[in-house]
């Protein structure tokens, strides 16, 4: 365990409800409410999942701001505030402290890439600028860029960076990490496929898409680890691998959309160049939650 996480457990990285008119705010607040009813240990607003990239800049302040009012403090919100304009993230970072954000959640740069000297450079530039801790992201099959361990264990004395949403998916990687940062830095698993296996490392939870359907029960896969039940946590994590590779058969969030819409929660909506689920796949993993109890 980490000296100071922002949170244990799963936190959902949360759709963002929309329609055709913007943000579906109605939408958004049920979830929010339910997502905590069900124990939910942290919510991640505006990042991959709750398509933060499109977004407008207001927007992207508003349903910041509307789930930390909706929250209400009952649970950590956690701002995706990362860009690959430095300054924009610096600038979203700010405004996100001031909202009342309880930490913030900023990716490597994607596209314009950078050295590993340049990720410590924009990283610390951003923790400069926040009043509240930082967990960094890192997802190379999506910016194409990875961080590497000696980088983590260059910034993991910086008082503001607090933690890591790692899904580079290489867990010999993640070991490493895990030697050379201690107790500095929480690990996170970025990948529902892995909460286990970090956790066996030390991790602190799990930045979960799974959870925006089953917030209980990924929290219980962390939990039960903790108590001792480490077969019981790993029974778990292997019943609900056939609906993890259902929400990650397209890109991540067009199946759980398609999901969280089957259930209730709103349209079936995205923004291009994200299109909806492809039929012969949502056909299977709807019969996968059939078989969870998520729909009757």
């Amino acid at each position: 365990m980490s000296k100071n996480p922002v949170f244990r457990g799963a936190a959902t990285a949360l759709i963002t409800p929309m329609n055709r008119n913007g943000v579906d705010y109605e939408t958004l607040g049920r979830l929010i409410e339910w997502q905590i009813t069900e124990g939910i240990s942290a919510l991640v607003i505006a990042g991959t999942t709750g398509e933060g990239a499109t977004l407008t800049d207001a927007e992207h302040r508003d349903v910041l701001r509307f789930a930390v009012e909706r929250a209400h403090r009952r649970v950590p919100i956690i701002a995706g505030t990362g860009s690959n304009d430095t300054s924009y993230a610096i600038d979203l970072t700010r405004f996100a402290c001031e909202a009342g954000a309880d930490a913030m959640l900023v990716v490597t740069p994607y596209y314009n890439k950078a050295t590993q000297n340049g990720l410590v450079k924009m990283f610390t530039a951003i923790a400069d600028a926040s009043t509240k801790p930082i967990i960094l992201y890192n997802v190379p099959s999506r910016t194409g860029i990875n961080i590497e361990p000696s980088t983590y264990a260059a910034l993991a004395d910086h008082p503001m960076i607090s933690g890591i949403k790692e899904a580079n998916g290489n867990i010999s990687k993640i070991v490493e990490t895990a030697e050379l940062v201690g107790d500095r830095l929480a690990i996170y698993s970025g990948n529902d496929d892995q909460i286990v296996p970090i956790l066996s490392m030390g991790g602190d939870g799990v930045i979960s898409v799974l959870s925006n359907l089953l917030p209980a029960q990924t929290n219980e896969i962390c939990t039960r680890f903790w108590a001792g039940d480490i077969a019981g946590s790993a029974a778990m994590q292997c019943k609900y691998m056939p609906l993890i590779r259902a929400l990650f058969c397209e890109v991540n969030p067009i199946p759980a959309k398609a999901a969280m819409a089957v259930m209730g929660f709103g349209e079936n909506f995205l923004r291009l160049p994200l299109t909806c689920m492809e039929p012969e796949h949502e056909k299977a993993m709807i019969d996968i939650m059939h078989s969870h109890g998520l729909i009757g």
